[in-house]
């Protein structure tokens, strides 16, 4: 018999469970794919995710091939109060997608895609990442936004909102999602659409991943063809320049262009500052918005130029590769003050690992035009993400890291406004949920949890937790 232990994570309940080996058995025989516990050849790996940080031991890993196995994962689960975590892409770096000691359901195996391109839509099943739907919708010459690392899953990305180099243009993932399927707490299959589940489809486009598991996504797509994009590096001597002219160039862009500015170490440990940028239109257009940039500086490096929407998805792949270990503080900025740039600057200048970077992402145009009461997602009116991305790899390192970044959160705070942005949430700010949907919408999300996950069998996640 197999004890499963609730350490250092939330629990539902005070007890243990214990697990026969036969109970556990019988759900592997009625799974389509496979199942791990610990010791078992393929657990370890089963149980990595992108922060390696993460260190956690479920009792039970079920990975899942169709809809069939998540309900039997959920039945088992909610039938020997187990803790459920799920993973889709894996690539949240609060590591929601593992838990100890409880059950976990994986998604990855789960890859079905279909797109229409009469419709102009797509049909993707949880386990899908980004890379994986961009290849077939491009092949039609559509797409939809969808995060700036290809290796990103889609389930996470959009039911927390979903950021994206067509964001500006086309709005969030979330704004673009048509319907979801999805498995709640009981066992039942829900679809959550404008005219079935409606008020569940809301709560679904920004903090969906309280209510169930969603095993498929039905998507808005746009005409993406050739476009024009990549990164300008400049000398960090010129990070305070360089970032005010981004702030003055941003601020007129239309909503064909995105840019994100960041401050990083170049492969020699040299720090530099850097504007990455896609303009998703006719290449001689974007050629002419790109050229203001090309001609600041002279830069270290003009990566600029003509490239297809998967080059643009995959050009940050190489700088955020899973395995090392990441700690990440994130807040809005009121606006690219030149004092928030030079205190920007100044810390950064302490950063001490050159795998860490700081981030500014770039919103506006679409985004901005949804309305506040549209859908759960709430930060529609800023215009800078500062996101202060920690990355280094030697274990007896971590507290270092860990205290430097929420020191540099800190000082940026006087420049900061209260929005949050979930998806980016660490693992010990759950303090900061209800503050970051504010007072109605946490309100109508808690109603919302009340009808479709009243115990919170769904808690690993930025949670809204029900009122007992």
């Amino acid at each position: 018999m197999l004890e499963q232990e609730h350490t250092g994570q939330p629990s539902r309940g005070d007890t243990f469970a214990v697990l026969e080996q036969p109970s556990i058995e019988t759900l592997k025989a009625s799974l389509r794919e496979e199942l791990f516990q610990p010791g078992e050849a393929g657990y370890d790996a089963a149980r990595s995710i992108y922060n390696a940080m993460i260190d956690r031991h479920p009792a039970l890993i079920v990975r899942c091939a169709g809809v069939a196995d998540v309900i039997s994962a959920i039945n088992f689960a909610r039938t020997h109060g187990l803790l459920v975590a799920v993973r889709g892409g894996g690539h949240n770096v609060a590591g929601r997608a593992m838990c100890n000691g409880g059950l976990v359901i994986d998604l990855s195996r789960m890859k079905g895609i279909r797109v229409n391109p009469v419709t102009q839509t797509v049909r993707a099943e949880g386990g899908c990442t980004w890379g994986d739907l961009d290849r077939e919708t491009q092949a039609f010459g559509l797409a939809t936004t969808g995060g700036t690392v290809s290796t990103t899953g889609i389930a996470g990305l959009t039911l927390g909102g979903g950021l994206g180099w067509l964001m500006r243009q086309y709005g969030l993932s979330c704004d673009n999602l048509v319907c979801v399927d999805l498995v709640t707490a009981e066992g039942r299959f829900l679809t959550a659409s404008a005219s079935e589940n409606a008020d569940l489809l809301w709560g679904m486009r920004g903090a969906g991943a309280n209510f169930g598991v969603a095993t498929s996504f039905e998507y808005r797509l746009h005409p993406v063809g050739p476009l024009v994009g990549g990164m300008l590096i400049y000398p960090f001597a010129k990070a305070n320049d360089v970032l005010r002219f981004y702030r003055d160039v941003t601020a007129g862009a239309p909503d064909e262009f995105t840019a994100l500015a960041g401050l990083l170490s170049l492969p020699d440990g040299e720090p530099a500052v850097a504007i990455i940028s896609c303009y998703n239109g006719p290449i001689e257009a974007g050629e002419e918005v790109m050229r203001p940039l090309r001609a600041f500086g002279p830069p270290l490096a003009d990566q600029i130029g003509p490239m297809t929407y998967l080059q643009v998805q995959t050009m940050l792949d190489a700088s955020f590769p899973a395995g090392v270990r990441n700690y990440w503080k994130t807040s809005f900025l009121k606006d690219l003050s030149d004092e928030a740039i030079e205190t920007l600057v100044t810390y950064f200048r302490t950063v001490p690992s050159p795998l860490t970077v700081a981030l500014i992402e770039q919103f506006g145009g679409a985004v901005g035009r949804v309305g506040q009461k549209e859908t759960a997602f709430s930060p529609r009116d800023q215009r800078f993400n500062l996101g202060i991305v920690s990355r280094w790899t030697d274990p007896a390192e971590s507290e270092k890291h860990r205290q430097w970044t929420r020191e540099f959160w800190e000082v940026m705070q006087p420049f900061a406004t209260e929005a949050v942005y979930v998806n980016y949430l660490a693992e010990d700010e759950d303090d900061r949920i209800k503050a970051l949907y504010g007072a109605a919408k946490y309100d109508r999300l808690v109603r919302l949890k009340n009808t479709y996950d009243p115990t919170n069998f769904f808690q690993l996640n930025p949670n809204i937790k029900p009122i007992v």
